[in-house]
């Protein structure tokens, strides 16, 4: 008797834009489709572990609870390794959550992190499973590395944003990956930049409450130009142009099986408060994707 194919699930990185993988593993489910092997990379690894553990419902309703106070309240801003420390958004989630070592979970589970001192890429296999988000997490610059094993470790989006070689190699036959920068620039972007100047549906991330307000600014002709972009804004966009290109580049070397892409272009990386809009756009994504899924698995 031929025995049932393994489905690795790889869940990229993307900040805000994760919360799509929560409606993604959803529309596989209602197809009948379960994971045997879950690796993530920042916000997939966060998703990822959830899943494993068996708590992604009581994800879904924490993140959909998430207006841009409560965003701003997890916040502890510090200056030393990065502007956020992450330990109290971290020490909620452990209290939430309770996320236990990754050796209990009932599923193979790794997180992608990135060694700052040598650029190597770490899978992150053992240990405490928050630990091991917090450390794929760590945006370089806005998060506060972490001290593993006496190496500081940051975002595994730097070397690895959908993990497909990490599943292939903890055993995967089938890998169903999910990229979260698929649709992030080019046409789409173009798309979504359109839609705000004809419809006015620019919606500027919850930093820029905080930020004073700058009026239009205007050429000697009269005509509008382009507004400068804060050093936050610029940083966050060239952080996804980088992981965009270097997921590109992994997955031609190491195509996954079914590639799911979520489109959410004029999404910003600290855009958590818009869970409802990534998650619908998750359950999309994985519709779109169902004649591949049928191929494969006859789901």
């Amino acid at each position: 008797m031929q025995r049932q194919p393994i489905i690795g699930l790889a869940l990229g990185a993307g900040g805000a834009r994760g919360w799509a993988h929560v409606g993604v593993i959803r529309a596989l489910g209602e197809r009948g489709i379960r994971a045997d092997i879950v690796c993530g990379t920042s916000m997939g690894a966060l998703v990822g572990a959830a899943y494993a553990a068996g708590e992604l419902e009581r994800l879904e309703e924490w993140a959909l609870s998430l207006g841009w106070r409560e965003v701003f309240g997890l916040m502890d801003f510090t200056w030393r390794g990065g502007l956020i420390r992450g330990r109290k958004l971290f020490e909620f989630m452990r209290e939430r959550f309770g996320l236990q070592d990754i050796a209990s979970l009932p599923m193979p589970y790794g997180a992608v992190a990135t060694e700052l001192g040598t650029g190597r890429e770490v899978w992150l296999r053992d240990g405490q499973v928050l630990d091991a988000v917090r450390a794929s997490i760590a945006i370089p610059g806005v998060f506060a590395p972490v001290l593993r094993d006496g190496e500081l470790l940051v975002d595994g989006g730097l070397v690895n944003p959908v993990p497909v070689s990490m599943c292939r190699a903890l055993g995967a036959d089938i890998v169903i990956a999910i990229d979260l920068g698929w649709a992030k620039f080019g046409y789409y972007r173009e798309q979504a930049r359109q839609k705000e100047r004809t419809e006015a549906t620019s919606r500027p991330g919850w930093w820029s409450r905080f930020l004073p307000a700058r009026a239009p600014r205007t050429g000697a002709d009269g005509a509008e130009r382009p507004e400068m972009p804060s050093a936050l804004g610029v940083f966050f966009s060239s952080f996804d142009i980088m992981q965009e290109r270097v997921g590109r580049s992994r997955l031609a070397g190491e195509p996954a099986d079914a590639l799911i892409t979520p489109i959410l272009p004029d999404f910003a990386m600290m855009d958590f408060d818009r869970a409802r809009e990534a998650i619908d756009e998750g359950l999309a994504a994985a519709e779109r994707a169902q004649a591949v899924l049928e191929h494969l698995l006859g789901a």
